[in-house]
């Protein structure tokens, strides 16, 4: 087998594993069929957790392998055997297509609209940009908003140090991860790490040690720093249904946050860190390959509620008023 490549998310220190290849399988579809189920019959962390059978689901697919006349077919059975995951973070990567799960957010409420935040009651067409965020002073100028849309765009303490210099005569700031899909865990961590007085215990990982579906390591602490650069005023972290992986875990760290507070809707979740495997025919199966935890050793793969629930309003909408936002306002206010 060709070696495992770790996804870039953020650096980590993984335990020995005592897990072994799978065996070589030739490359035909039902090598390629065996190789992947194989990878994650013994890689993928989730299989005790969300109840799968995965020996049920290689009966079901395994006869519908020798149906199959071209690679687009394959692809597609492939990514509809991946899909019993029901997992964001699992994917199937080829040379003209890649399989990807999207049902973890397309049922539910968007709770978000970005022809809101631009109106002028938000951030307007003046608003300023840094670091992948887009801030503005909002409310009178009583609250500093920031909308952060993407963990994969860099910032630095500078940055932050010029947007909290900025909202220095604010009551509070608000930071908007609606519809952030993720990027690097990094960046989560240093964003929350402006928030912490302390170096602060806020979740947990653990690592896989053998091919059993719950073959772990003990749990290993994610410490969240406590940054030089600080803000001491309340901050409500705006979420909903698409703040999913990097995001999520963003979440959970400033639910530990003695000044944060989390608003709007339940995260999309995504709390596995991914790893890859190449198959014989070349193609990348991206997975969750170590499950990630709150404080209280809680999954934070399925989701993070918010600690005040709000869903946009249609009236309100209508009116040019973001709900969600509104109601962070009154929390700072108060």
């Amino acid at each position: 087998m060709k070696k495992h490549v770790i996804i870039l998310l953020f650096a980590v220190v993984l335990l020995p594993s005592c897990m072994n290849e799978p065996a070589m399988q030739p490359n035909t579809y039902q090598g390629n069929f065996e190789a992947l189920w194989q990878i994650i019959d013994t890689k993928y962390c989730y299989l005790d957790y969300k109840h799968i059978n995965w020996d049920s689901i290689h009966t079901a697919y395994k006869p519908r392998v020798d149906t199959i006349k071209n690679e687009y077919a394959f692809l597609d059975l492939m990514g509809s055997m991946l899909f019993e995951l029901k997992d964001g973070h699992v994917n199937l990567f080829s040379d003209f297509n890649e399989t990807r799960y999207w049902k973890w957010f397309q049922d539910y409420p968007a709770n978000f609209s970005s022809s809101l935040i631009y109106n002028s009651r938000y951030l307007g067409d003046n608003y300023l940009i840094a670091g992948g965020f887009r801030y503005a002073k909002i409310d009178n100028g009583h609250i500093g908003y920031m909308y952060y849309e993407d963990f994969m765009n860099a910032f630095s303490d500078s940055n932050i140090a010029y947007m909290m210099k900025y909202f220095d005569q604010c009551k509070g700031l608000i930071i908007d991860v609606r519809d952030n899909g993720g990027g690097s865990l990094d960046y989560s961590k240093q964003l929350a790490s402006y928030f912490f007085k302390v170096e602060t215990v806020t979740g947990y990982m653990r690592h896989k040690t053998g091919d059993g579906h719950s073959d772990f390591s003990s749990p290993v602490e994610i410490r969240t720093p406590a940054s030089k650069i600080q803000w001491q005023r309340p901050v409500v972290v705006l979420t909903n249904r698409m703040s999913f992986s990097a995001t999520n875990d963003f979440v959970n760290r400033m639910k530990q946050s003695p000044l944060g507070i989390i608003v709007g809707d339940k995260t999309g979740g995504g709390g596995g860190l991914p790893l890859s495997s190449e198959l014989q025919n070349g193609w990348l199966v991206r997975f969750s390959s170590s499950p990630m935890y709150n404080a209280d050793m809680q999954s934070t793969e399925w989701v993070i509620d918010p600690d005040v629930k709000v869903s946009l309003n249609a009236t309100d909408e209508a009116n040019g008023y973001d709900t969600i936002i509104e109601k962070a306002i009154k929390l700072i206010i108060q």
